[in-house]
């Protein structure tokens, strides 16, 4: 199974490394109590959750281009359904990001930024996406025969930046980096949640 450590070695992209993400040499912040950071980890709690269900998908497609076997006997047209349904779900995921969660932490965070490193990442995995979309759409429609290495050529393509960006979002909303930013009350009254 496909995990953060065992992610698809394709090359990594520049956008990954970004002095952004990187910590700057900053005064140490004291201890956070265990409701501090609570309030603090929030928002990375609840992108955990949707990343954690894209990670669960992308690890049953990757595990079946290497097993060469679907899980629990499950059917083609459904195996060729999650495909889809993931890249379904990323792009909706990453507009609501682009459109409603990055703008108010980009006033403050420079990650968030338009042009910036977790930007650069969604259009990154967006061009693997749309690559994913158009060979499983072409095996759903018989245009073309699945071919399990071709899908996991078509999974590496992309998989190294996707795993590096749900790290990175939810390191970049944990409550270490976010009280940098923000006070425990302007996270709670963000409202992006």
């Amino acid at each position: 199974m496909a995990t953060p450590e065992a992610a698809p070695a394709a090359a990594k992209p520049e956008a990954a490394t970004p002095s952004s993400i990187e910590k700057a040499t900053e005064p140490e912040l004291p201890k956070l109590s265990a409701a501090d950071f609570r309030e603090y980890n929030q928002l990375a709690e609840m992108m955990e959750l949707y990343h954690n269900h894209f990670r669960h998908t992308w690890n049953m497609l990757y595990k079946t281009c290497t097993t060469g076997s679907r899980p629990n006997g499950m059917s083609l047209r459904s195996f060729l359904n999650q495909g889809l349904q993931l890249c379904r779900s990323l792009t909706m995921h990453h507009t609501i990001e682009e459109q409603y969660f990055f703008p108010p932490l980009a006033e403050r965070m420079p990650a968030f930024a338009e042009n910036d490193h977790l930007i650069s990442q969604h259009e990154l995995i967006h061009e693997g996406i749309v690559r994913l979309e158009e060979y499983l759409r072409a095996c759903g429609g018989g245009e073309r025969e699945l071919r399990l290495p071709e899908l996991q050529g078509v999974l590496d393509s992309f998989g190294t930046v996707l795993w590096a960006h749900l790290d990175d979002e939810v390191r970049m909303l944990g409550a270490e980096n976010m009280r940098r930013f923000w006070s425990k009350e302007e996270v709670g009254a963000l409202n992006i949640g």
